[in-house]
């Protein structure tokens, strides 16, 4: 390939929809994002998203969020080189309304379809925005929990959750004490955990081995909230505080614990919980410590967004793989060492 290729790529796994134009320069050999709009489903107050309204929500506003991405980017259909959509892991129905819309494009564009990875998309999002080498990658988001480190053309997955993501867990609190989802309750959870005076409330600290596991302090601090709560021996910001503080130690551990055994010195965190100013401030430090580098994203890239599933499209797509339409289905489960990583070397 010769000149610029662009890539146009959908996420829509879970409820963000986003959809983002990425560009290679094969004389420069930079990759440039030259859009990446987004639109979240936002909850009513006290519950999650549910399957079928996020799956409406990306419906109705997938064709003008395209039409938006195409006019930030300065682009035509005609310029774009292949149509990039996440094929998992994710929410069923937010996940075929996406695939649907990207097998639309591909044949109304005559442009060919490049399934991606929603992991991995974070990862090489990270990879190039940070210019971080080789790093052990902490993924955490509402949905996934793992440790990560690249081997022989495969991300390893070397610890994860054993039930639920730490993202879900923050979320899930952040509900049974009032906190808005708007713009997200892990977000409200980081605020409300700066209001407070430091009060370290005992929470279980569990991890097994190199993985980790969120169910039983949940329902540990739900249980200590209701009682703190009532008795006003505790503030909700005592209660937040308390619970990231706990988490995140748990995966500050294991992933050092994973620094350890690759022998690297570098930690890029990526998905919506990575956003977080306090996990990525225990990282920084523990890898000072180490004489290390701690890599972390704005929000603009951290969480879900289009521009990520363009990005790991196009490094697929330039070493020849395409999706034919009999295989552009997705799945709700997909790990991320499934994936072939044939455009690295190192």
């Amino acid at each position: 390939m010769s000149g610029k290729v662009l890539a146009l790529g959908i996420e829509g796994s879970a409820n963000k929809l986003g959809i983002g134009i990425v560009e290679y320069d094969q004389s420069t050999k930079k990759y440039t994002i030259l859009s990446n709009p987004r639109k979240t489903y936002i909850a009513p107050p006290g519950q999650g998203f549910l399957p079928k309204e996020t799956a409406w929500h990306h419906q109705a506003h997938i064709v003008p969020l395209a039409k938006e991405a195409l006019r930030e980017a300065g682009v035509t259909p005609d310029d774009i080189n292949c149509i990039c959509f996440t094929k998992g892991p994710g929410m069923g129905s937010p996940l075929r309304s996406s695939a649907i819309c990207a097998r639309g494009l591909s044949l109304c564009w005559k442009k060919p379809l490049v399934g991606v990875n929603h992991c991995v998309g974070h990862i090489e999002m990270g990879r190039v925005l940070t210019g971080a080498i080789n790093p052990v990658i902490l993924y955490v988001s509402g949905g996934n929990t793992q440790i990560i480190a690249y081997s022989q053309k495969c991300y390893r997955i070397f610890g994860e959750t054993i039930d639920m993501a730490v993202g879900n867990c923050l979320d899930r609190f952040a509900r049974v004490i009032g906190l808005s989802n708007d713009p997200s309750p892990g977000y409200n959870i980081e605020q409300e955990a700066r209001k407070g005076g430091g009060k370290m409330i005992p929470l279980p600290y569990v991890i097994k081995g190199m993985d980790v596991s969120f169910s039983g302090i949940l329902t540990h601090i739900e249980k200590e909230a209701k009682v703190h709560l009532e008795n006003g021996s505790c503030s909700k910001a005592d209660l937040c505080f308390s619970l990231q503080e706990t988490v995140f130690a748990m995966l500050v551990e294991t992933t050092e614990r994973a620094l350890a055994h690759v022998g690297s010195n570098e930690v890029l965190i990526v998905g919506g919980v990575g956003c977080n100013k306090r996990l990525q401030g225990m990282m920084a430090q523990m890898l000072k410590e180490r004489g290390g580098h701690s890599f972390g994203m704005d929000y603009r890239y951290c969480i879900d967004n289009g521009a990520m599933i363009a990005q790991a499209g196009l490094l697929a797509f330039q070493n020849g793989v395409e999706t034919p339409l009999k295989e552009s289905w997705c799945t709700q489960r997909f790990r991320t060492d499934e994936v072939k990583i044939i455009w690295r070397d190192d």
